[in-house]
């Protein structure tokens, strides 16, 4: 019996797991902070991807509940800086393995495991940089991945889900 209660107990324990991760600098007073821009863009990068806007969309609804102001970059005092840090999986389904009957006859079959594949995945990172240290105070980063194979309404869905999840926990303390 005890057994069984353990084991719900890790279950139930799992299952409040966090899906963001986030560090900051614990000598920061994040209070002082009330405007923020968007980090300027990496040398080469002259577009938003579509998934850059979703991001950046997400980005602003939750900084903007959270009473901060979006202004120039000149003017700012945190910097958002967000990338998608590609990360590859492999994936295989497993081996089949079968029984039956048939005419007075038993039989039974095994399947070898069809080939390995590799999933293409990318985790969500955002980071605050105060303006006057050019320091990064604040970084989430996520445990859920974008992958190839989900569709525009479903990568959105996510997207909003995982930066809210990132900005529940700022400012850190509260």
């Amino acid at each position: 019996m005890r057994v069984i209660l353990v084991s719900l107990l890790m279950l139930a324990l799992a299952g409040c797991a966090s899906n963001v991760v986030t560090d900051y600098d614990s000598g920061t007073v994040f209070g002082n902070y009330a405007s923020w821009a968007f980090a300027p863009k990496g040398e080469g990068e002259n577009f938003t991807s579509l998934d850059g806007g979703r991001i950046e969309s997400a980005v602003e609804r939750e900084l903007n509940r959270k009473s901060m102001r979006k202004v120039e970059q000149n003017e700012a005092d945190l910097l958002v800086a967000w990338q998608i840090v590609e990360e590859e999986r492999l994936e295989r389904t497993g081996v089949g393995l079968g029984f039956g009957f048939g005419s007075g006859n038993f039989g039974w079959g095994l399947s070898s495991a069809p080939p390995i594949r590799e999933i293409e995945e990318g985790k969500l990172v955002v980071e605050l940089v105060d303006t006057d240290t050019d320091r990064v105070v604040w970084r989430a980063a996520s445990r859920r991945y974008l992958n190839e194979n989900q569709s525009s309404e479903s990568r959105r869905k996510l997207i909003d889900e995982v930066v809210a999840d990132m900005f529940e926990k700022y400012p850190p303390g509260v």
